[in-house]
């Protein structure tokens, strides 16, 4: 679901709809296994997304994605969860509380790098008018960024509270909006229009029949590959081709899944989402803050808030059975990255100027060259 504040069209200001073509339609795909129904986070069970995409005027470029983890009151029964950093060159709320206790009590809020503490403040008001959480005098919020500040005016501060409350109010499950959307709205992502995109991955029962959601906010540089394919290099796009080229930005990654995984394993799988940006031709630069956020919704390994229960007991896969899950995760996190890429369409930045997207037509004909669309 998806609120969107428009004052000016004609500007070459473009969103993209549910409707628009995705990497597979193009017979592009990647990895070995099937996804799910939606290719999308929300294919995982009780997973609900939603945004607020703000355009407004001729410089705001802007939004909130939410994602909720769960369908009951995240806070009263947290999910284990951990943090990986591939390149810390950015503002990640919450991080010290979920690597020392394990657990993801909120859900996870995306926006630009100057709203961050507006997300901290409304995901604090979310979780404290919930009813069971009245007495409730601490919460952890997680909230996560890329800056959006070519594109957007971001010193303006233009996400407020409520933008960020509505978009947790109006996330659903079923299909997700990618593209110029949310925290996507204005975003780049090698040289071209970036955004949100999302994939999943879904595991023979053989393996354990278990699903895996990544969602992606992309906005980092590098030298694009899609399924092997050096497809920035055929385009001339990349870092240092001219000196004035930047290969600056950052990648947020939420990997969800229900296998029942430890906060330990499930910091391993979110080292292997860093591997799904590499094969994207990601570099993580200098300037780049790379972050993963993964958590499992396995309703049997949620933490209760308060339990009269001295220990607590739960069911965890295998060390010897985390690789299927791992490469899951590096498929859908590869994945969604490209989707991101194909659904967002060209923007006008404040000062006029444009970010294009990506070439498709072209990126095709590289493929075929290349023998890597799919029969």
């Amino acid at each position: 679901m998806m609120k969107i504040l428009f004052s000016i069209i004609a500007l070459g200001i473009f969103t993209t709809s549910l409707n628009a073509q995705r990497l597979r339609d193009y017979g592009i795909e990647i990895g070995i296994f099937k996804t799910g129904k939606e290719n999308a986070i929300t294919d995982v069970p009780g997973v609900k997304v939603g945004h607020t995409t703000l355009i407004k005027g001729d410089s705001i470029r802007t939004g909130v994605t939410a994602i909720i983890p769960h369908s009951g009151n995240v806070f009263q029964r947290k999910c284990p969860g951990a943090i990986y950093i591939g390149n810390g060159f950015g503002k990640l709320a919450g991080i010290s509380q979920v690597e020392e206790l394990g657990t993801i009590e909120t859900p996870i809020v995306l926006t630009n790098t100057l709203s961050v503490a507006t997300g901290i403040n409304a995901l604090i008001t979310y979780t404290l008018n919930q009813p069971e959480n009245k007495k409730v005098r601490s919460v952890n919020a997680v909230v996560g960024e890329t800056n959006d500040g070519y594109l957007n005016d971001i010193q303006g501060k233009h996400v407020k509270e409520s933008d960020v409350i509505d978009a947790l109010n109006s996330a659903a499950s079923g299909p997700v909006e990618e593209g110029n959307v949310g925290a996507g709205t204005g975003t780049r992502c090698f040289g071209y229009k970036g955004g949100i995109g999302t994939s999943s991955r879904k595991l023979p029962e053989s393996l354990g029949g278990y699903s895996v959601g990544v969602l992606v906010q992309t906005n980092f540089g590098g030298i694009l590959e899609i399924a092997g394919a050096p497809v920035g290099k055929e385009l001339g796009r990349f870092p240092y081709k001219n000196a004035i080229e930047s290969s600056d930005g950052s990648c947020m990654i939420v990997v969800i899944t229900d296998a029942p995984v430890s906060d330990r394993n499930l910091k391993r799988m979110a080292k292997r989402a860093v591997l799904g940006i590499g094969k994207t031709g990601g570099i993580m630069s200098n300037g780049s803050g790379d972050y993963v956020i993964a958590l499992s919704n396995h309703k049997d390994n949620l933490v209760p808030y308060q339990t009269d229960k001295e220990t607590h007991t739960h069911t965890y896969v295998r060390n010897d059975d985390m690789t299927p899950l791992f490469i899951a995760t590096i498929e859908a996190t590869e994945e969604a990255i490209l989707n991101s890429l194909f659904a967002a369409e060209s923007m006008t930045d404040r000062d006029g100027n444009q970010t294009f997207a990506l070439p498709k037509e072209e990126v095709i004909d590289i493929l075929k060259k290349y023998g890597r669309l799919a029969d």
